[in-house]
C-alpha cells in the first residue's frame, strides 16, 4: 500500500514505543517506529510529516541532533503521558495542527488498497498459505482469498492441541462459509504419540513445532511448487526482532522452518505494517465472522503447554471440557469483550476430595485471566466471585477427573502469561 504521509517515531529505550505508535495510528495518521541507531537517510527517504522522540535517554543522542536538523516538526513525548487528556490532547494537535495530517489511515482504506496490491503482485500465480485459525494468518488468507481465490491454498495442520471445537469452527468458516481451498490434516494421533511422555515443556514445544513442519511439508510436496508462501507477520513481530540498540527480543517468522522446506519463490506478508488490533479491523472488512476476529491470543503449541506435565488423551480432553466451561460461562456473564486472555490450565497435581461422599484423588485446574497490550506486561483480571463460583461448580461437577479449581492472580511479571 502506498503511504503519502507518515509519522515516524524514534524510539531512544525499547519503553512505550509501542504505545505511541497505537495512539498515532489509533488517530488515522500512519507511522513508522526506527531505534536510536536508525539511519538519518533512510529517514529522509520517508518523507515524514513530523518525527515523535520517545523513550528514555541518558544525555541527547546523535539521531536527535540528526533527526531536529531535518526541518521536519520534532515532538519530544518522553516526558508526555499521551491513555491521558492533556497528552492525547497534545499529540492530536502536534499531528494535525502542526504536522498537517489529513487521517488518509483507515482500515477500509488499508484493506482496499492491499487487496488491489495483491491482485497486482499474485496474477495467476498458486499462493500457499499455512492456516493456523489464529487472527492473523486467517486475515492473510482472507486477503488473498479477496483477490483471487482460485490462486490460493490454505493447509489447516489439526495438531489435536487446539481448544474443543476450533477444529470444526476453521473448516466451517473458511471452507463452507467464505468457500476457500481448505485442506484439513487431522494430525492430532501422529502429534500425541511424537508427545508421548514427554513432560519439559521445551521439549513440547521443540516437537510440536518440527512436527508441525514435517506436516506441512509433506502436504505442500503433494501440492508441488508454488510461487507465494503466506505469512501472518504483524508489526509487533518486526519491532521485538530489534529496531535499535537494544537488540533482539524474539525472532519474528512466525512460521520457522518453513522457508527451507517448501518450495516457494517468495514470501507474502500482507499484514506485517498492521498492530493486532488492526489486523482485526481489517478481518472485519473482509468478512470474517466476529468470533473468529476476536479470537484470543493462543500460543503456537496449543494446549501443549497448558497441560503440565505429561500430556495424554485423558488429561488433554479433560483441559478441553474445563477449558470449554470457561469459556462459555465468561461468554454469559459479559465478560468476553472485557478480558484480553482468559484460559484453564491443567496441572500435574492430584489433590485429595470428595466426590459422591466418597474419598476422591483427582486433578486440580487453574483458571487464568490477564490484561495486557502488547503481552510485554500482564495484570491479573478481577473476575467477580460470582463468575469464578459458577465456572469451579461446573467444572467439579461436569468433568470427570477435576475436583479443585484454583484462580491465579498473578500478574507478568514476575509471572508470564503462559504457565510453561
Amino acid at each position: 500500500m502506498e503511504i503519502k504521509q507518515t509519522v515516524v517515531i524514534v524510539d531512544l529505550s525499547g519503553r512505550c514505543n509501542q504505545l505511541i505508535a497505537r495512539s498515532v495510528r489509533n488517530l488515522n495518521v500512519y507511522c513508522q517506529l526506527v531505534g536510536d541507531n536508525a539511519n538519518i537517510a533512510d529517514i529522509k527517504k520517508v518523507n515524514p510529516i513530523g518525527i515523535i522522540l520517545t523513550g528514555e535517554s541518558d544525555g541527547e543522542k546523535a539521531i536527535e541532533t540528526e533527526v531536529k536538523a531535518l526541518g521536519v516538526p520534532v515532538l519530544d513525548v518522553r516526558n508526555i503521558d499521551v491513555e491521558s487528556k492533556q497528552g492525547a490532547k497534545t499529540l492530536k494537535t502536534f499531528l494535525y495542527k502542526t504536522c498537517k495530517a489529513k487521517g488518509e489511515w483507515t482500515m477500509k482504506a488499508f484493506t482496499e488498497h492491499m487487496i488491489e496490491e495483491l491482485k497486482e503482485k499474485i496474477g495467476d500465480k498458486k499462493v500457499l498459505c499455512a492456516l493456523s485459525g489464529g487472527v492473523d494468518s486467517a486475515v492473510c488468507a482472507a486477503l488473498i482469498h479477496k483477490a483471487n481465490k482460485e490462486c490460493l491454498t490454505c493447509v489447516f495442520v489439526d495438531h489435536g492441541l487446539m481448544r474443543k471445537g476450533e477444529p470444526e469452527q476453521v473448516v466451517e468458516v473458511f471452507r463452507n462459509k467464505l468457500g476457500m481451498n481448505l485442506i484439513h490434516v487431522d494430525a492430532s494421533e501422529r502429534f500425541l504419540t511424537k508427545l508421548d511422555g514427554v513432560s519439559d515443556p521445551e521439549k513440547k514445544r521443540k516437537i510440536i513445532g518440527e512436527e508441525f513442519i514435517r506436516v506441512f511439508e509433506e502436504e505442500a510436496k503433494k501440492i508441488g511448487a508454488v510461487d507465494f508462501l503466506v505469512q501472518g507477520t504483524i508489526y509487533p513481530d518486526i519491532i521485538e526482532s530489534g529496531i535499535g540498540s537494544k537488540g533482539l527480543v524474539k525472532s519474528h517468522h512466525n512460521v520457522g522452518g518453513l522457508p527451507d522446506v517448501i518450495d516457494f519463490n517468495e514470501i507474502l506478508e500482507p499484514v506485517k505494517d498492521l498492530f493486532k488490533d488492526e489486523v482485526r479491523k481489517v478481518g472485519l472488512e473482509v468478512g470474517l465472522p466476529l468470533e473468529q476476529v476476536n479470537r484470543q491470543p493462543f500460543p503456537g503449541p496449543g494446549l501443549g503447554v497448558r497441560c503440565i506435565g505429561n500430556i495424554t488423551r485423558e488429561r488433554l480432553a479433560i483441559l478441553k471440557d474445563a477449558d470449554f466451561i470457561m469459556r462459555e460461562e465468561i461468554a454469559k456473564a459479559g465478560w468476553d469483550t472485557k478480558i484480553w486472555q482468559y484460559f484453564a490450565v491443567i496441572t500435574d497435581m492430584k489433590s485429595v476430595g470428595v466426590r459422591n461422599e466418597v474419598r476422591s484423588y483427582e486433578y486440580t485446574v487453574a483458571l487464568r485471566a490477564i490484561h495486557s497490550i502488547d503481552a510485554m506486561t500482564a495484570q491479573f483480571v478481577h473476575i467477580p466471585f460470582e463468575i469464578l463460583e459458577k465456572i469451579s461448580r461446573r467444572i467439579t461437577d461436569e468433568v470427570t477427573g477435576v475436583n479443585r479449581v484454583v484462580y491465579d492472580i498473578t500478574s507478568k511479571p514476575p509471572a508470564t502469561i503462559e504457565w510453561e
